[in-house]
């Protein structure tokens, strides 16, 4: 399951991630998911992916997506210290809650053919150290970043669940 405030892309990495392509336009998101058969280790496996919209309204709704959840993955955008901040105030703790004990792993992303001026500054890595730092201060699984502009560490990402 993905979680994640609203605008940290969510949706067009879920979408990147199993089309190969970056999708046009924003598309708004309240519950979607999405399906991807790999091989992993010599063996089948399929990866059920769940995006959950990240808006306040949504928060008595949001959780029933959580139960049989094997990994969370929280997604910040590298470069917004909010949506960082965001994870330990708010989703770790909604997590925690309804699912204690599930692994969550936490996924700076950002996206290099976005034309945010704000963000034209970031490139992958930059946020690892405020990510590291999280995953100490929560004990979480790990802290990893992808660029959904190159597919740079796209895969990793979702391989990492395994």
């Amino acid at each position: 399951v993905v979680v994640g405030d609203p605008g940290v892309d969510k949706t067009k990495t879920l979408i990147t991630y199993t089309t190969g392509g970056l999708p046009a336009a924003y598309i708004p998101t309240v519950f979607d998911n999405y399906t991807v058969a790999l091989m992993v280790d010599g063996k089948p496996f399929v990866l059920k992916l769940f995006d959950t919209a990240g808006q306040e309204d949504y928060d008595r709704l949001r959780p029933l997506s959580y139960p049989q959840t094997d990994v969370f993955l929280a997604f910040v955008t590298i470069g917004v210290q909010a949506t960082y901040d965001n994870v330990a105030e708010r989703w770790a703790p909604e997590l925690a809650h309804h699912c204690p004990g599930v692994p969550i792993i936490i996924v700076g992303i950002m996206n290099s053919m976005d034309d945010d001026s704000r963000l034209a500054h970031v490139k992958l890595g930059d946020g690892k150290r405020e990510g590291q730092k999280l995953v100490q201060k929560l004990g979480v699984a790990m802290y990893l970043e992808c660029d959904i502009g190159t597919q740079e560490g796209l895969s990793e990402v979702f391989l990492s669940v395994r």
